[in-house]
């Protein structure tokens, strides 16, 4: 077993949850060799013909992720993850907290053809997949943008890819909708944290309406700008949010766990041309940090 890769009790995990055969022809390789491989890429991020020898052939560790990141199995992979986690009681619920990162992305990784208008073959498109591609482009080059909701151990719990240059307050109502933990006996899946935070960014009508319909306690602080303007409208503007200093301390979660995806040199700069194999990148780093004891 090399530096970085699965142990037995981490490999138990998903094991159950994998694809068990692959189309035409013949069963798939070793499934723990091949995403040994592609973890070793998430954490490298060396190019993909240069992955070592024991991890079998590139074009195959390089097409198993790209397939998985098209017909969403990673996403359900870290869907059962974070099921186990929950039945096992590791999920702290008392605490979403969301915010995003931005991802220099090299230059490889523009210049994608754009998407024919015809169907594809199979009759959809593969999941993730923007016709902008989540590439914004700036003077410093173009960018990616990762929005996320983290819960209290430090761990993902949905993912969002937009460009560089989108505002993290309109993806906030997408982000937590991710968030969809499946339980055991055909109970319905937990989507509605006990309470969410986020930073001034986050301060709007549209979503503080929204996490009241959800019965969601949030912890958002209030911009001066919008404090001055609900102050001058009066009492047609409503009454003053509520905010808990002592709760928003633990905001610094969320931004630890950026700090742990971005340990990941493939999710701190992003190499790949479609958004829909970055978000599978991005998904498999985030299940290697679940798989953590």
């Amino acid at each position: 077993m090399g530096r970085g890769d699965l142990t037995n009790r981490e490999w138990s995990l998903p094991e159950p949850h994998l694809p068990s055969a692959g189309g035409r022809g013949g069963r798939w390789s070793d499934h723990r060799t091949v995403i040994n491989g592609i973890l070793f890429r998430v954490r490298t991020g060396v190019p993909w013909r240069d992955l070592p020898e024991r991890h079998g052939s590139w074009k195959t560790v390089y097409e198993r992720n790209r397939r998985w990141s098209a017909d969403g199995t990673w996403d359900r992979i870290l869907q059962a993850v974070q099921a186990d986690a929950d039945l096992a009681g590791r999920i702290d619920w008392s605490m979403v907290a969301v915010d995003s990162t931005s991802c220099r992305a090299h230059q490889h990784a523009a210049g994608a053809r754009k998407a024919r208008p015809r169907v594809p073959k199979k009759g959809r498109r593969p999941g993730h997949h923007r016709p902008d591609e989540g590439l914004g482009r700036s003077q410093g080059g173009p960018t990616c943008k990762i929005h996320l909701a983290g819960e209290g151990g430090c761990r993902p719990m949905a993912l969002l890819l937009t460009p560089g240059q989108w505002g993290d307050a309109p993806q906030m109502i997408e982000v937590l909708d991710h968030i969809r933990v499946t339980r055991p006996l055909g109970r319905r899946p937990r989507t509605r944290p006990a309470h969410v935070s986020g930073d001034k960014a986050y301060s709007s009508q549209r979503n503080r309406r929204y996490l009241r319909r959800r019965r969601i306690k949030h912890t958002i602080p209030e911009p001066r700008d919008q404090r001055a303007n609900r102050r001058r409208r009066g009492s047609t503007d409503g009454r003053p949010v509520g905010f808990d200093p002592e709760r928003y301390r633990r905001r610094n979660e969320v931004e630890r766990t950026i700090n742990r995806l971005k340990h990941f040199l493939a999710v701190a700069t992003r190499y790949e041309k479609r958004a829909y194999v970055f978000h599978g990148t991005v998904t498999a780093a985030a299940i290697r940090l679940w798989l953590r004891p």
